[in-house]
Order: C-alpha cells, then structure tokens, then sequence
C-alpha cells in the first residue's frame, strides 16, 4: 500500500490486531459516520447494515475499538457515553446544556497547550479532556424567543 492509499477499515481491525467481523467493520463505519453518537443509535446504525446484533455485542465491539484506539470514548456528566471517530489529536467537545448536542472543538492555540497542568503533582500528562458547556445555537434562540 502507498502512502496515498487510505486502508480499508478491515485493514484498519486487523492493524489493530482485532478479529475482521461485519458487525465490527459496520460498527466502525458507523461510528466515524455519526457524530458522538450513543450505543443504542450505533447498534441500530449496525443492524441497519447488517441485520440482527445484541446490544451486549454492541459494548463488546465499542470497548474494543476503544481500547485499540479506533474510535474515542467521551462521557459529558449526566449524559450516556457517546462514541466519535475523531481520534489520535486533543480536540476538546462543547455540549449543549439543554438539548444534549456535542460539537467538537480544537485547542484553543499552538500545540495542545492544554497539557500543561498548573500542577502535574508528579504525573506525565500525555492527555487532556475539556468539555465546554453551553446553550446551542437552536436552543439559545428558542430561549431568548
């Protein structure tokens, strides 16, 4: 493979050391298509492409992909674990206070300057996670109408 060539997700799995299943290849597809979405929307994403899968299988697939890097794990307080496909930056996500919507968001400037802590006591940081909260677009001016 080139180095212009983008692998496959089956290559992708298997990269990564992970058994190449449909569930999975859809279960990642699925994924990097949404946008944070929940384990009930990528379990129903999966069945859409693939037919039946348990819910059960849907976590085992997400841990999975998680601990292997492929996909990213964020859970805002109060909120359900969301799944993106984003991942290998320090990107930090805005939620919406009323609605629930997650937006990712960059550092704010230079290079993952949130990783410098004020005091590390002791630890090698290698990773931050801010979330900013807020009102969306739709739901401030729902409020303010």
């Amino acid at each position: 493979m080139t180095a212009s060539e983008t692998p496959s997700t089956a290559e992708e799995l298997r990269g990564a050391g992970l058994r190449v299943t449909a569930a999975r290849v859809a279960l990642l597809e699925t994924v990097r298509r949404g946008d944070h979405l929940d384990v009930e929307t990528i379990a129903a994403g999966v069945r859409d492409r693939v037919g039946h899968i348990s819910l059960q299988a849907v976590y085992e697939a997400v841990h999975a992909l998680t601990a292997a890097g492929l996909i990213r794990r964020i859970e805002p307080p109060g909120s359900p674990a969301r799944f993106e496909g984003r991942v290998g930056d320090n990107h930090h996500h805005l939620v919406c206070r009323s609605c629930g919507v997650v937006a990712d968001v960059d550092c704010a400037v230079g290079e993952a300057p949130c990783l410098t802590a004020s005091d590390d006591h002791g630890f090698s940081v290698d990773e931050a996670e801010v979330i900013y909260w807020g009102l969306c677009p739709g739901c401030s001016t729902a409020r303010t109408s």
